[in-house]
């Protein structure tokens, strides 16, 4: 069965989330061999602007609480998905939450490094549609700074990183199979910007979602086996030390002719400005 179109783990069943991940509510076989799905291990040392969303009280305390990713715009500010802030995925209304918070700085869950910074405001895109998938775009500011090392330039329009064929890598902690498998540890896939021509004969318009290029940007591999998964919504997809996207929809992890869809950040550079 197709897995749902967002990517990131799903709090409705929260109740049991203290004592072990949420399962998938849909899964699908992955062509991988690796993670994030046919990714590796990275040194967040390298990646400082990659961080984790967490909730222990929603999600429990093992991997840290995570259940979305998320990348710094500014010392204070948080980009991500707005779908990873929806009653979907948190299970109650995002201001219910009483322990929203952004780690950074820990590439292994398991542990203690890093920090773990609270959340003082949510912001989520007005226009963001839950069916198209379009606008998917939320920001967090931060309780304290984090270090200006850890900041990551935003792509804008007519950015050369959006060409077909350039080189990106996906960050994430999240399913490394497509079976529920959720990774401990930072990984990251290399895979490249499409053309937008792939992703619209691939997602047409469906319950899945209608791919947009004005809004959305397509990456992947045409043969599949290098895509986000369950857990990986809202990271960073960076392509010449910018980010471009973030993880945002798709069908299945890493099938071929369906690619990974993310939020395209040239689409809403202006927007998260203002927030930041």
């Amino acid at each position: 069965m197709m897995r749902p179109t967002v990517r990131a783990m799903i709090g409705t069943l929260a109740l049991i989330a203290a004592t072990a991940a949420l399962p998938l509510i849909g899964s699908s076989r992955a062509f991988a061999d690796g993670v994030v799905i046919g990714g590796k291990p990275v040194g967040v040392k390298d990646s400082p602007w990659v961080v984790a969303l967490a909730s222990k009280e929603r999600f429990g305390s093992g991997r840290s609480g995570q259940f979305c990713g998320g990348a710094v715009v500014s010392r204070k500010a948080v980009v991500t998905a707005a779908h990873c802030l929806s009653r979907q995925v948190l299970g109650v209304d995002r201001n219910e939450v009483r322990d929203l918070t952004v780690v950074a700085g820990r590439g292994d869950l398991s542990s203690s490094g890093g920090s773990e910074v609270g959340v003082s405001r949510t912001w989520v895109n007005p226009d963001y549609d839950e069916v198209t998938n379009a606008g998917d775009v939320a920001v967090l500011t931060l309780e304290r700074s984090l270090p200006a090392d850890s900041v990551i330039s935003l792509a804008v329009a007519g950015d050369s990183a959006y060409r077909a064929g350039t080189a990106a890598s996906v960050y994430g902690w999240g399913d490394t199979t497509g079976s529920g498998a959720y990774a401990s540890s930072l990984r990251a896939a290399a895979v490249h910007v499409l053309d937008d021509a792939v992703c619209e004969n691939a997602y047409p318009g469906s319950v899945d979602g209608t791919y947009s290029k004005a809004a959305m940007v397509c990456a992947g591999e045409s043969r599949g086996g290098r895509d986000a998964c369950q857990g990986d919504s809202g990271g960073p997809l960076v392509a010449q030390g910018r980010l471009v996207g973030l993880v945002s929809w798709g069908s299945g992890c890493g099938e071929p002719g369906m690619p990974g869809v993310y939020t395209r950040i040239a689409a809403v550079a202006d927007l998260v400005t203002r927030q930041r």
